[in-house]
């Protein structure tokens, strides 16, 4: 026992009943029986209480604080249940603190605190654990060391060897002190409840609550580790290569080309001229990219981003021609007629001189194949003095490729505009759209509809493309756009374009331009510049009536072409220097037999068959139309590949025959015992409703068996009253109506003001008829030997004759009119073709 010899003054203390010893509060820290552990000692009664147990049996009471903060704890402060502990070994150290190694021994309970100055004194109780074995006890300690293997297998913290010292281990209560000993994460109030246990079947079922939890918590941790272990060991790869790769740069004395790279975009973004909404994006952009890896994917998709802002022609423009008589010069060099469109550039030219700013126009070239609406925008360029730029839109069915891809998307790019006008240098060249009418459009958009802001001259000054995210002015751009036929091009499209209809070339004007500039040129392409060669203007007729059908000069280039390619081997061939002359008669021995059969008039006068005309993609056409009448019961059939409207007509024709049959002189039960067929030979399809006229013609001569007379063709739509509608395309039916050797030509009198587009040559050639009612096209084609007998007198028709009009009145005495200008004579061309520049 131990009595506190140094306090005279204080009363006698009451006599303890049990066992009277030290006490040293630990923190943070239980001591278990059979645990030795080493302690470090600091605090001046902790000190004193060791050293009063080595004084006498070295037998101590180690209790835990309650708070571990608390230096100079209380009574109250510590557990009441404890550790007797012995002390193995104590070492002073130079600091004043003391080392003390201790062994657990058994459990104790505090009964009370004796008072003392110097140390904590206290009487304790040992606690006494049952004893005793059982087949659930046995069951529940293998169950125990299971788990506890569990447990060391998952923290590498704990060594291999524990695992076979707790294997060995029979007694129920020390191994429960032995296990908890090791298990580290166990919070301090845990530990003292299984100090405080005494039962040890008890204490194992605690313990084994214990380490169940803390085994599911480190799986957890165990797969948490592992996968930022490999997210860890690619990173680190990555910087190791990385840290390889610019050492390597280093020890061969290369620079750091990213830095260096980085560097040189920054003064790139300094020294080009750029709006302040492009310059801000820049600069954010390559702050940006000095955060990121070279190597990263985000970075190359931001050095590419960088790369196309920087290589745009923001404000880069070329220096234009204002000087109109010099442009004028350039685009009657290049092409031959197509005077509304030299005539709408020249305009411009002037109104940009005087203005100095003006938003480009936007034209839109209308014209059949191979009459230079290509080369025409070239031309244009080289007069203006600007870039040229072509964009085909043929088959184009993605929106994206006109406004371009987010940069969301993998290997996104600026739409195909963008991409052109970086090609170009300048933010003013001459843009041409090349087939606009062959767009389509499909589930990734329509691009006709994308392309409605950038032809809008109120728009384009802010294009926003989707890659750059950023405001372009298209606004300076001029726009050209080609196309074949306006029935594939959007209205609202349409309406933001200035259209300009180019017509087919006459034969004339064909002959002409193959002998001025296709065979100069296909001569040099082939070699023939020292040869001695001739292609007669026969041969060239023979070549343009019997191998093109065409409204432009493509294929008679071609044509023409191969003629020079087999001279140039008969040239190489031969070693004598000969004279070649093509004639026409030799032109099959060039290019084989015909293709085409010439139109042309047919031989007489025949019955139900009339010379209708067409208007179509290749320029204008011949479309004979023949009706044949047999017994039958009212039933009308058409055939020749017509479309809807068409097979109407032909209907509203019939329907106007019958409404005449007592003029025409015809049976009143004619429809109801006759079957008519209506039948255009020509197997192309056939739709517009310009044909009615030609349809009635053929009816009515049909059932008066009366021929219709070989030098007429007629156009016309026709309404069941016999009235006579207006149509389009009459220059290009003029033209087949004039290569085809027809003299009289029938046309609705409201196309009159479309008279003006016809080359005089053909008016001077041609009888022109404006009628207004049906009963005058019958008139003027049928073969009546007395029209006034089923027509009665004419009355003042217009017509047509050497290029002047006349009006018939009274009895058909002609009298001078020139209130209708007409096209003034077209000169010899001394420019080239369209498509054939010098």
């Amino acid at each position: 026992m131990f009595f506190n010899r140094n306090d005279n003054s204080a009363p006698m203390p009451e006599r303890p009943k049990g066992k009277v010893l030290p006490l040293l509060p630990l923190r943070d820290i239980i001591v278990f029986p059979h645990m030795v552990v080493p302690l470090f000692v600091g605090r001046e009664k902790s000190i004193a209480a060791l050293e009063e147990a080595m004084n006498h049996d070295k037998e101590i009471l180690l209790a835990a604080q309650r708070q571990a903060k608390t230096n100079d704890p209380a009574a109250d402060d510590i557990f009441a249940m404890g550790t007797v502990g012995t002390i193995i070994q104590l070492l002073r150290l130079p600091d004043g603190t003391v080392k003390v190694l201790v062994e657990g021994k058994r459990r104790a309970r505090i009964e009370r605190f004796i008072p003392n100055d110097g140390f904590f004194l206290c009487e304790v109780s040992v606690v006494e654990e049952p004893v005793g074995s059982s087949v659930e006890l046995e069951a529940l300690m293998r169950s125990v060391q299971a788990t506890f293997e569990a447990y060391v297998k998952l923290n590498k913290r704990i060594p291999p060897e524990m695992l076979v010292s707790v294997q060995t281990i029979e007694d129920p209560a020390r191994l429960a002190d032995t296990i908890v000993v090791h298990l580290s994460s166990v919070k301090l109030t845990d530990r003292q409840e299984i100090l405080e246990t005494a039962d040890p079947s008890k204490r194992l079922n605690r313990l084994y609550e214990l380490m169940s939890a803390e085994i599911e918590i480190l799986q957890v941790e165990k797969k948490i580790r592992t996968r930022v272990k490999k997210q860890m060991e690619r990173t680190q790869k990555e910087y190791y290569l990385n840290e390889q790769m610019q050492a390597i740069q280093k020890e061969l004395g290369e620079r750091d080309e990213f830095r260096s790279e980085l560097t040189e975009l920054e003064e790139k973004i300094k020294a080009k001229k750029l709006p302040d909404e492009a310059a801000d994006k820049l600069r954010k952009e390559l702050k940006k990219l000095k955060m990121m890896q070279p190597m990263s994917a985000e970075a190359t998709v931001v050095r590419n981003y960088i790369d196309w802002v920087l290589a745009l022609p923001w404000f880069d423009k070329s220096e234009e021609n204002y000087d109109i008589d010099l442009a004028e010069k350039i685009l009657n060099e290049d092409h031959y007629g197509l005077k509304k469109v030299k005539e709408r550039i020249l305009e411009y030219l002037a109104v940009q001189g005087l203005v100095g700013k003006l938003r480009g126009p936007v034209l839109c070239l209308v014209g059949p194949p191979g009459v230079g609406k290509t080369s025409l925008a070239k031309s244009i360029a080289r007069a203006t003095g600007r870039k040229f730029v072509r964009l085909s839109l043929g088959g184009v069915r993605d929106e994206a490729e006109i406004r371009g891809h987010r940069r969301t998307y993998i290997g996104a790019l600026p739409g195909r505009l963008i991409q052109s006008l970086r090609k170009s240098g300048t933010s003013n060249p001459v843009f041409l759209l090349d087939e606009v009418d062959k767009m389509s459009s499909d589930f990734r958009g329509d691009p006709a509809s994308a392309l409605l802001e950038v032809l809008d001259p109120e728009q384009n000054h802010n294009f926003n493309d989707h890659y750059l995210d950023l405001d372009y002015d298209l606004s300076n751009v001029m726009f050209i756009t080609t196309a074949n036929s306006l029935s594939g091009i959007p209205a609202p499209l349409q309406d933001r374009m200035e259209i300009i209809q180019l017509s087919g070339y006459t034969e004339f004007e064909k002959l002409n331009i193959a002998v001025r500039y296709l065979i100069p040129r296909q001569r040099e392409e082939a070699g023939l510049q020292d040869v001695d060669m001739e292609i007669t203007e026969n041969a060239i007729r023979a070549v343009i009536h019997h191998y093109t059908k065409e409204s432009g000069v493509r294929n008679l280039e071609r044509e023409l072409g191969s003629v020079c390619r087999k001279i140039a081997r008969k040239v190489v061939n031969t070693d004598k220097k000969e004279k070649y002359r093509v004639v026409a008669k030799s032109i099959p021995k060039y290019l084989g037999v015909p293709k085409f059969r010439p139109e042309s008039a047919r031989g007489k006068d025949t019955i139900g068959l009339t010379n209708g005309l067409a208007y179509t993609s290749y320029g204008g056409a011949i479309l004979e139309c023949e009706v044949a009448v047999v017994p039958g019961k009212g039933k009308l059939l058409i055939t020749g590949l017509l479309e809807k409207g068409m097979q109407e007509s032909a209907q509203a024709a019939m329907s106007y025959i019958r409404s005449r049959e007592r003029l025409l002189g015809l049976p009143k039960d004619f429809y109801g015992n006759n079957d008519f067929h209506i039948h255009f030979p020509e197997f192309v399809p056939k739709d517009g409703p310009s044909a009615g006229v030609t349809m009635a013609t053929s009816i009515a001569s049909a059932l008066m068996r009366i021929p219709v007379r070989r030098n007429v063709a007629m156009t016309g739509e026709i309404t069941l009253r016999g009235r006579i509608m207006p149509i389009g395309g009459l220059k290009e039916k003029a033209l087949a109506a004039h290569r085809a050797g027809i003299d009289t030509l029938l046309i609705p009198k409201d196309n009159r003001k479309d008279l003006r587009e016809i080359p005089r040559r053909v008016l001077n050639a041609t009888r022109i008829v404006l009628i207004e009612h049906a009963d005058e096209a019958l008139r003027e084609a049928l073969c009546l030997s007395d029209p006034e007998a089923i027509f009665g007198k004419r009355i003042a028709p217009m017509e047509y004759v050497n290029g002047k009009l006349i009006t018939h009145r009274g009895h058909g005495e002609p009298e001078p009119d020139e209130v209708e200008p007409t096209r003034p004579e077209v000169p010899t061309p001394t420019v080239d073709a369209p498509g054939a520049q010098q």
